[in-house]
């Protein structure tokens, strides 16, 4: 399944049929549709329809929210009316908001053993994965992985874990503005949010990030890491260096102020990387 070396990450409730044409049209190679998608996958085959060519991908689904069997029956449908343009992200969610979360190296196992047996291929399907064990996993029981709310130095290490074969596919949000203060207060709530989940803060700090950069909503040189900011150039530098440090692809996240549009941003990126023309 090819998706290129750049997509796109946008939530479920705020990615549209004509975002998605645009998005297809500027060149990227994948829209990931996040915010845990329910059974149904909306709006995953609306996307699938209004475009052409472009992979869409569910980035993820929560295994506690969505059973492995429904997931299965949502893969071959899609898979089936969309052949090659269906990749199936599955994740364990977050222990603040997943009802029972318990044994979550155990359940992503067991997970992954009931889409085996549903006849889902690993090929078809990515792990989110941060620490050590699930990339481990994501490597040798899916096409590999794809991390959220990471930085470069954590691609790096995620590539040394992986080793060269799997997928790596990490988030990068980015926001156009060359204005520090004020890209700062649009990336900080969206920040402020995933640093009150124990797993992104315990990665952050295995990744080398201090009690105080990871305290309440962050210090401004880990909001700056985790939501680049600036001009056209300095955004496309920021996903190309998960390029450098060892990921095959990367997804950006447009954060704007509440209801912008974020094609401005990706049009601005795909023409400083040479998307358009690359196709």
């Amino acid at each position: 399944m090819d998706i290129g070396r750049y997509g796109v990450w946008r939530h479920k409730d705020r990615i549209t049929a004509a975002q998605a044409r645009r998005i297809e049209e500027l060149g990227y190679g994948a829209i990931w549709v996040g915010a845990s998608p329910a059974g149904d996958l909306s709006p995953i085959p609306e996307l699938l329809a209004a475009t052409e060519r472009i992979v869409i991908a569910s980035g993820v689904i929560n295994m506690w929210a969505t059973g492995a069997e429904v997931a299965a029956q949502a893969y071959h449908r899609l898979a089936a009316e969309y052949p090659g343009r269906f990749l199936l992200g599955v994740g364990i969610g977050h222990r603040e908001t997943s009802a029972g979360y318990q044994s979550p190296y155990a359940t992503i196992v067991d997970y992954l053993d009931q889409l085996d047996a549903a006849g889902v291929p690993a090929a078809e399907r990515v792990l989110a994965a941060l620490g050590p064990r699930v990339l481990r996993l994501a490597g040798e029981r899916t096409a590999g992985a794809h991390p959220y709310f990471t930085t470069p130095g954590h691609t790096r290490f995620a590539r040394s874990v992986l080793g060269a074969g799997p997928l790596l596919a990490p988030e990068q949000k980015i926001v156009l503005d060359t204005d520090g203060a004020r890209a700062r207060a649009i990336a900080r709530p969206t920040v402020e949010y995933y640093l009150s989940r124990v797993n992104y803060v315990n990665n952050l700090k295995r990744d080398g990030w201090t009690d105080e950069d990871v305290a309440g909503s962050g210090s401004d040189a880990l909001v700056d890491a985790l939501a680049v900011h600036g001009d056209a150039a300095t955004l496309a530098a920021g996903l190309t260096a998960h390029l450098d440090a060892g990921a095959d692809h990367v997804c950006a996240q447009v954060l704007t102020e509440a209801g912008g549009d974020p094609l401005p941003a990706l049009e601005a990126v795909a023409e400083e990387l040479g998307l358009s023309a690359a196709g």
